[in-house]
């Protein structure tokens, strides 16, 4: 049986660039990144698992990160050895999931918010800091086995954007953001249970921005502030007044300070 393979939208040439999106959104969420970047850079998008164009999550399989790294191999050839990875949230995760099992193709990392709450666990048990994200999965996959896919939406993305924020999405933009929530329980499982350490991820010796934003919840930053203080080379951006959905809802800063950043190396 063939692998199943990530569909990626490209543009540009240069030194490779993959950007990697969060949950519940796609590979389109970086047109602007992408615009930006191509007159000095090959810059690939690519969708994750049940995301965009890219194939459906198994039925029946736990997801893992080890398995969004699989499945975005092509777009990883594409880029052309060494790339560099973006990555907001989920895909942060991702991208630090492939620099670890992969440290020789990855050239350095831009990422927001990373969420690999396995770290924050490791650090102290609950109670802690991810105790809010695990609340949140946990009212949306109650609302999914009842059927009720708008409420589960509703709970996640009210979670990460604040109160109200699924009420004001556009109806002609909810039925996809709905549809990818359905996998909210396999992201959480991927994104607590992650077996990298700390200890792997302080090992890895490139270049590599930590992005986050003032008014995140508080389970957003908290993997970050661990990797601030554990990456060898890291450099550190907060944005006052942006929010986990930073790359979304205000992408020119964000989208300038990974430029700026892809302009030192």
């Amino acid at each position: 049986m063939q692998a199943p393979i990530a569909f990626y939208r490209e543009q540009g040439t240069g030194p490779g660039v993959v950007c990697l999106h969060s949950n519940a959104s796609s590979s389109s969420q970086w047109r602007g990144l992408m615009e930006l970047l191509a007159p000095s850079f090959r810059v690939i998008a690519a969708d994750s698992y049940g995301a965009g164009k890219s194939p459906a999550w198994p039925v029946g399989r736990t997801l893992v990160l080890r398995d969004e790294v699989d499945l975005l191999e092509p777009a990883f050839a594409a880029a052309g050895d060494p790339f560099v990875l973006v990555g907001h949230s989920y895909g942060a995760g991702i991208a630090l999931r492939a620099a670890v099992t992969q440290p020789q193709r990855v050239r350095a990392l831009a990422l927001y918010e990373p969420t690999l709450f396995a770290l924050v666990d490791a650090q102290r048990p609950p109670p802690n800091d991810a105790d809010g994200i695990k609340a949140a999965v946990a009212r949306a996959g109650e609302a999914l086995d009842r059927g009720d896919e708008d409420a589960a939406a509703r709970h996640f993305i009210d979670f990460w954007m604040g109160e109200g924020a699924w009420a004001a999405t556009p109806e002609a933009r909810k039925p996809p953001i709905a549809a990818a929530v359905r996998n909210v329980r396999g992201w959480a499982h991927a994104l607590v249970n992650e077996p990298t350490p700390l200890a792997h991820l302080a090992e890895l010796d490139i270049p590599v921005l930590l992005m986050t934003g003032s008014r995140s919840p508080a389970s957003g930053p908290a993997p970050a502030r661990l990797l601030r203080g554990a990456l060898r080379r890291c450099e550190w951006v907060a944005f006052d007044g942006l929010g986990h959905m930073g790359p979304i809802t205000h992408p020119e800063p964000v989208n300038g300070a990974i430029a700026a950043f892809l302009a030192r190396l």
